[in-house]
């Protein structure tokens, strides 16, 4: 229900007594604005170091900014600009940027029941019932002292593994059915639980006390008239809250004032989104012109979203209209405030409902392609568990039937209780019932089968290997002097069986660092600056040296025609970059200079690297941006200063491609500046002006793409006083609009946006990141295909595929480039026909003819649309290399999802965009770049690194140890496991079967957890198959992974073979030898276990590849722990089998038995590694006797070529 509106009363003073009572204030007066780091004695120039960027489009008017100060060089068409604009001092401004979320909000109406209503100043009636408002803490820990316990275990218990178990256990303490006591059956699966407990409880111990540390933080709050310290936990909807430079805002709140006297604010959002270019907001001037204190009205705002780059609401001051807010006006928890005094706002949205703490998601929860091949094997041991069962119960009813007339008198069965004169009956329920009593217990005895030890191992394994790949220095990355991250510990092994690796280009292939290269200026081509040196073309101010940060290597005979040419071709180049000086969103900052302490360095900060080069080019070629406020823009051009006001600022959006800024100029006129993206740009050119310049220019843009530079479009406008008068009224009107409000500006710009003369373009250079081309090539070496999805047009997207080895010059390449579906429907028939017909043509693998997929995004919107997926898919998988260009973010994901649909194949999606999130979610495994582009991809990735080229150690070799490792410890703890519980059923088979055992209760239960488990999980931690230099040397070998040499059925009934052969040996050699002699069950158990232990760990020895100390101290250490628990375990008088290892060891025949059963045991093993390798060599082996050749030989010794490139 709506909330009752308030009686919104007027101000209870002026607006010049409010600002004198302002100034008497001692605790809630505001500090001075930010003096200007270069102009400090000017106070129009006080603010120099701000701008009008946003991470949002806005449309702005400022003209009116210059009320406060006098223009440097005053024109009397500018004055009558002036005159004709608003009276309000200020500039409205509505955001259109990221169009896609921000659409929806200014098409649709906010209504009562789906908005909240935010009373300035007034917390209590804002948070009062209806309303329930959460406060300003944060809670980001799972559990409480209450809740952890069986919260913990429920989590747990959804592992179906654990709930097998605890069946088990609980079947243990019926009477009839107890094989161990209570405590040793609920020991293994205690420890389990108590392990992941104990982690759990850590993680989320230091969740509490970074929540503790958080909501305990204090912000400046207005109480009674004065700004007060208060905690964050304590704050509440409604609050106003006053924030100085360099803190962080403690909740999202509306804008209300700032330190500049235009209402603009600076935010750095990293701790958001990651990104560390600063933001534009801005304060409504109708809410600045109102001190804090005196400040009253009410916000109707959306509810709480997600939607970082959204908001909508209205504010209604004192009975006023209601005044239109958006993306623009609105700072969000986490941001930090830079290059301003301070800013003061009022809370919209606290605690649990910020939008940081909305979008607090994390990684997506993956699952190993390991992981879901053992259900298959642990089918296969719980279908075998039951047969083993089943098999018992089945002989234990038989041997009941044969022996039913004995079962009154034979102890174990006696039906009869004789021991009183009246004869009574024992529990006895039939046979049965037996029979049914005997396949439960059978299920208890056996339950190892499936081993309970193997989930906790490879929890431990995992963490282990990701330690390793963190502290790879060749995976350091020395620029930004950041580690490895692994954010998932599950997916390890995936990393060595990557078929199809999907990547973004810019910023991941490329460094996205632009450099300016060459420009076309009026249909001349100015693009030999290699000879020309790099310039930083220093400037004076007030005597200070000013250097831009970033040199840029110039052309001599375009600097040469900006300085002394004359002429419509000069005119045209100064025209040219005046327009890269001025239409752009960059903030000049001032930093002191190093290597010259008198001097100081002029960096340009900016959202997008593309403009910071367009702005260091045009110093270089003598315009320097030295100032930007509100209103006005200071650019010195060869050493003369000159004041340009900003009398309108269209800034970019993806659905205009271009943006435009309204100068005037200090000759008097008015000029109207657009660049933007060639397809947007052409459109809005004046062709018939100059047709050959702009044919001439169209040739330079084809040039410039084909050797893969990004190029933009650059055109002028002269504006009359009619002209802008009339684009400001309709800019007036559509930005205080409250339907529609977006389309409405993006008209206004398209109107304004026409009949534009070219000047030039220029093209901007995206390096490519180092490495890049030798790690594609290796990647491709391992049998790996690289497929590049890039928002880039074709031309850029090919050059850069050339440059970084993705298309050689061998390729046929498939290009599909549709605008209409018929002709994609044809472009894909003819692609498959083609694919099919060098397919027959290629016989043999060795000569078939490459091929490369050149496909762009609007053929990808008629292929999804219309289901011809297939299609694509059948041709896509028979090229070599995919180049997707101009594609959405979601037509990425698309591309990657087309392929796991389709294939078993894994698939790997890398970037370091918010672009490229959805991509990386929908790979199996996805890897997050940190570039330039902030750490969105990184918080959504799997793992996180700083270069493209560590793909290659981290696929090449650490995902080749993981998946080797980790499958192999599978095994062994399926055939280690296995071996113990045919040990226990072949004794099951000459005891009646009883399900007695010789072997104790204690040491079945210690067998996993103590006498065996630590040998392997060392072993899957450090042991390396092959060496890193053999790896990188030959990616071939990555193909063991992708072909599932590692882990699959044919190993897993290999190991199960030889599992029952091992137990045959421990079992039938020492029952044979003593099958005659008055041993007890007990010695007899105790020479069973040190048997199946000893034999298992030798096992696990003779597969060790590389032995360390530490493989040493866990192995053997492990032969000798399980000898000393079964001296402790037989020392025990309570105990069942007091003092039996001391008779048995005492005799020869106990060593000789226990040397014949290792040598029996292992013949099998033995054998077949000697046949495997000596006479059918798999590729791992041949490059594991290369390498021992090569430590006995020296390194010119031959090589030996692989099987891989044959069967490949």
């Amino acid at each position: 229900m709506r909330p009752e509106r308030p009686p919104l009363h007027p101000p209870a003073q002026s607006s010049h007594e409010a600002a004198e009572a302002d100034m008497d204030l001692p605790v809630g007066r505001l500090p001075d604005p930010l003096p200007s780091p270069i102009i400090k004695h000017s106070p129009s120039m006080s603010i120099h170091s701000r701008s009008l960027r946003s991470s949002s489009v806005h449309f702005a008017a400022a003209a009116d900014f210059r009320s406060r100060s006098e223009p440097e060089s005053a024109s009397p068409s500018i004055e009558s600009f002036r005159t004709a604009r608003s009276r309000t001092p200020g500039v409205s401004r509505s955001s259109t940027r990221r169009s896609a979320s921000e659409r929806l909000g200014s098409q649709r109406d906010l209504r009562d029941e789906d908005a909240r209503f935010v009373y300035i100043n007034d917390a209590p009636r804002t948070n009062a019932p209806p309303a329930v408002l959460p406060d300003n803490s944060v809670h980001t820990a799972k559990y409480s002292i209450a809740t952890f316990l069986p919260r913990n275990l429920y989590e747990q218990f959804h592992r179906v593994a654990n709930v097998y178990f605890l069946i088990l256990a609980a079947l243990n303490f019926v009477p009839q059915l107890l094989v161990f006591s209570p405590v040793a059956g609920i020991l293994p699966l205690a420890f389990v639980l108590g392990v992941t407990a104990v982690k759990d409880g850590y993680e989320d111990w230091r969740r509490h006390r970074s929540d503790k540390n958080e909501n305990n933080r204090t912000a400046s709050v207005l109480v009674d008239g004065v700004f007060r310290p208060k905690r964050w936990k304590e704050m509440q909807v409604g609050d106003v809250v006053r924030v100085v430079a360099n803190e962080t805002m403690p909740c999202d709140m509306v804008l209300l004032s700032t330190s500049d006297p235009t209402g603009v604010a600076y935010v750095q959002t990293i701790n958001l989104d990651g990104e560390s270019n600063l933001k534009t907001r801005y304060a409504k001037q109708e809410t600045m012109l109102t001190p804090p204190e005196a400040l009253a009205g009410l916000i109707k705002c959306e509810k709480p979203n997600r939607n970082i780059y959204g908001f909508l609401a209205t504010v209604d001051l004192d009975g006023r209209r209601a005044v239109s807010l958006g993306t623009s006006s609105i700072m969000l928890r986490g941001c930090e405030l830079k290059n301003t005094a301070w800013a003061i706002g009022v809370a919209v949205y606290t605690g649990s409902d910020t939008k940081v703490m909305l979008n607090n998601s994390g990684a997506p929860s993956k699952r190993s392609r390991l992981d879901t091949q053992m259900n298959r094997e642990t089918i296969a041991l719980a279908v075998t568990l039951v047969l083993l069962c089943s098999t018992v119960a089945l002989l234990a009813g038989i041997w009941l039937g044969d022996h039913n007339d004995k079962l009154g008198v034979i102890p174990f069965f006696r039906k009869y209780d004789y021991s009183s004169l009246e004869v009574g009956k024992y529990n006895w329920f039939g046979t049965g019932a037996q029979v049914l009593f005997t396949f439960m217990s059978g299920v208890i005895q056996f339950q190892v089968m499936i081993p309970i030890a193997l989930f906790i191992s490879m929890e431990i394994v995992r963490a282990g290997q990701a330690y390793f790949m963190v502290q790879d220095d060749h995976m350091f990355d020395d620029k930004n002097k950041a580690r490895f991250q692994c954010r998932a510990l599950n997916i390890n092994e995936d990393l060595g069986q990557i078929k199809f690796v999907f990547s973004d280009k810019t910023g991941t292939l490329t460094e996205n660092k632009m450099e300016f290269r060459c420009a076309s200026v009026h249909g001349r081509d100015f693009s030999e600056n290699d000879g020309g040196e790099e310039d930083r073309n220093a400037v004076l101010v007030d005597g200070v040296s000013l250097r831009p940060k970033t040199p840029v290597r110039t052309d001599p005979k375009l600097t040469a025609l900006l300085k002394d040419g004359t002429g419509a071709m000069a005119g045209r180049a100064r025209d040219l970059f005046l327009a890269l000086a001025t239409c752009n969103t960059i903030v000049p900052i001032v930093e002191e200079d190093p290597a010259d302490p008198a001097a100081k360095v002029l960096e340009y900060q900016g959202e997008s690297p593309d403009e910071q080069a367009l702005v260091y080019a045009a110093a270089a070629y003598g315009h320097t941006l030295v100032e930007r406020t509100s209103g006005h823009i200071i650019v010195d051009v060869f050493g003369t200063r000159q004041r340009f006001d900003v009398l309108g600022l269209h800034e970019f959006d993806s659905d205009r491609k271009r943006m435009s800024v309204i100068i005037g100029c200090p000759d008097k006129t008015v000029k109207l500046f657009v660049k933007g993206a060639d397809s947007s740009m052409f459109g809005i050119i004046d062709k018939t002006l100059n047709p050959d310049v702009v044919q001439a220019t169209e040739k330079h843009l084809h040039s410039y793409s084909s050797v893969g530079l990004r190029t933009l479009v650059i055109g002028v406008r002269d504006l009359s006083q009619a002209e802008f008068q009339e684009w400001q009224m309709a800019y007036e009107k559509a930005s205080t609009a409250l339907l529609g409000r977006g389309n409405q500006l993006r008209s206004v710009a398209a109107n304004i946006e026409r009949n534009m003369r070219l000047l030039g373009a220029s093209g901007i250079e995206d390096k490519l990141q180092e490495g890049v081309p030798e790690a594609i090539e290796k990647l491709r070496q391992a049998g790996i295909k690289v497929w590049v999805l890039t928002g880039d047009k074709q031309e850029t997207a090919i050059s850069i595929g050339y440059s970084c080895k993705l298309l050689t010059r061998e390729m046929t390449q498939i290009v599909i480039n549709s605008n209409s579906r018929e002709s994609c429907r044809k472009s894909l028939d003819d692609a498959i026909s083609m694919v099919n017909k060098l397919r027959s043509l290629s016989t043999d693998s060795q000569s078939r003819v490459p091929l490369a997929l050149i496909i762009d995004g609007n053929s990808l919107v008629y292929i999804f649309d219309t289901d011809r997926e297939e299609k694509l898919f059948e041709v896509a998988i028979g090229c070599d290399v995919v180049l997707c260009c101009r594609v959405a973010p979601l037509q990425k994901a698309g591309i990657v999802d087309l392929i796991k649909k389709r294939t078993s194949d894994m698939t790997l999606a890398i970037g370091d965009g918010a672009n490229d999130v959805s991509m990386i979610q929908m790979a199996d495994v996805g890897i997050g770049i940190s570039g330039q582009e902030g750490r969105q991809a990184v918080m959504a990735s799997d793992f996180a690194m700083g270069q493209f080229r560590f793909l290659v150690p981290l696929l090449l070799v650490h995902g080749h140890w993981n998946y080797q490792r980790m499958g192999y410890m599978i095994l062994y703890n399926f055939y280690r496991n296995a071996t113990f519980v045919f040990v226990l059923f072949w004794y099951v088979l000459y005891t009646g079967y009883t399900l007695t055992t010789a072997i104790t209760e204690w040491s079945s239960v210690l067998y996993s957890v103590i006498y065996t488990a630590v040998p392997t999980i060392v072993v899957a931690i450090l042991d390396k198959d092959l060496s890193r230099s053999t790896l990188l040397k030959y990616p071939q070998l990555y193909g063991a992974g992708q072909r599932e040499e590692n882990y699959n059925l044919r190993l897993f009934i290999f190991i199960m073979m030889d599992s029952v052969w091992q137990s045959v040996a421990v079992f039938f050699i020492p029952y044979l030898a003593y099958r005659n002699s008055a041993i007890d069950s007990a010695s007899l158990g105790d020479l069973w276990t040190l048997s199946v232990v000893i034999l298992v760990n030798i096992h696990l020895a003779m597969d060790v590849i590389r032995w360390t100390w530490i493989t040493h101290a866990a192995i053997w250490g492990s032969i000798v722990a399980t000898w000393i628990c079964v001296i402790v375990i037989d020392s025990i008088p309570s105990l069942p089998g007091f003092w039996a290892i001391y008779k048995v060891m005492g005799t020869g025949l106990f060593w000789a038995l226990l040397l014949a059963v290792i040598v029996v045991g292992m013949i099998p093993h033995f054998a077949a590694k000697a046949i495997s390798e000596h006479f059918m060599p798999s590729d791992i082996q041949i490059a594991r006797e290369m390498e021992k050749s090569q430590d006995s030989h020296d390194v010119s010794h031959p090589e030996v070529q692989l099987s891989t490139i044959a069967r490949a």
